[in-house]
């Protein structure tokens, strides 16, 4: 396949994450105005619904009538058992409800999350904010869109005038919290705060998100600060070099099982 029908292909093929990224969307709407079945995976706080499974099927029996030969790591699948292992082959990484606790308690911060890797380079991303039909689209070398409106990272250099964002994430052990509460204090006592800090992120939080900040023109890079490895679950992203060069001089990393661990996903 040549630059240019590949670019036609996967260009196509973003136009069918949109659609079903907004027809998934509207069934999460639906959702919310019901009673919801809720269990528990890992923790008491990494929460699934009933709601999570039928849109994960929906997005992915859609997806694979339309490209059989692609393959579907979904966040839903995997916390049942199916392997996680990213390949060469075109890949989709989906989240069904990009924030299920937030769903559960009908707080209005959800999102339908679809990215798309070819020989595990990100290709594209597709974001559909659920409660307001915001969405959100990036295909590498394309720029990224919120509602067909090309947006821009701010390119702040000087950290001391942007703004911190932390959420600690599902893994709530005594040596994780040491670890979070530490990297907070010394953020907050630095004259530098400009990043989004949060933990234990899986490639399903991550894929769709990551070309979006990329063609916006931010930085998504690996806590080492090397290039972004999807299945590591490290991950730092900022606006420019200069401040995810600051996160990463300033962080002291959390350890967590790889996401193509064998067997499935390892909380």
């Amino acid at each position: 396949m040549t630059t240019s029908d590949s670019d036609k292909c996967w260009g196509e093929c973003m136009d069918v994450a949109v659609e079903v990224a907004c027809r998934a969307g509207k069934v999460v709407q639906e959702a919310v105005k019901h009673e919801k079945s809720v269990s528990t995976k890992s923790t008491p706080t990494d929460l699934v619904t009933e709601a999570d499974q039928q849109v994960e099927e929906l997005i992915i029996s859609t997806l694979r009538d339309k490209f059989p030969s692609h393959r579907f790591i979904g966040e839903e699948s995997s916390a049942a058992g199916e392997k996680c292992i990213l390949t060469d082959s075109p890949s989709w990484i989906i989240d069904p409800i990009d924030g299920t606790c937030n769903f559960v308690h009908n707080f209005p911060m959800v999102a339908v999350s679809i990215g798309f890797a070819v020989k595990k380079e990100l290709e594209f991303g597709v974001i559909y904010h659920c409660f307001d039909g915001t969405l959100y689209t990036a295909r590498k070398g394309h720029g990224a869109f919120c509602n067909g409106v090309r947006i821009q990272v701010s390119k702040e250099k000087d950290v001391s005038k942007a703004l911190i964002l932390t959420e600690i994430g599902a893994k709530r052990d005594p040596a994780t919290l040491n670890i979070f509460s530490g990297n907070i204090m010394k953020l907050l006592s630095a004259p530098a705060h400009g990043y989004a800090l949060t933990y234990g992120l899986h490639c399903w939080d991550i894929a769709a998100a990551a070309v979006i900040i990329r063609e916006a023109g931010g930085v998504v890079i690996d806590t080492s600060g090397g290039p972004l490895d999807l299945m590591s679950r490290r991950v730092v992203a900022a606006g420019t070099h200069e401040m995810a060069s600051y996160i990463v001089q300033q962080l002291q990393p959390i350890s967590y099982e790889r996401d193509d661990s064998d067997p499935g996903v390892q909380k």
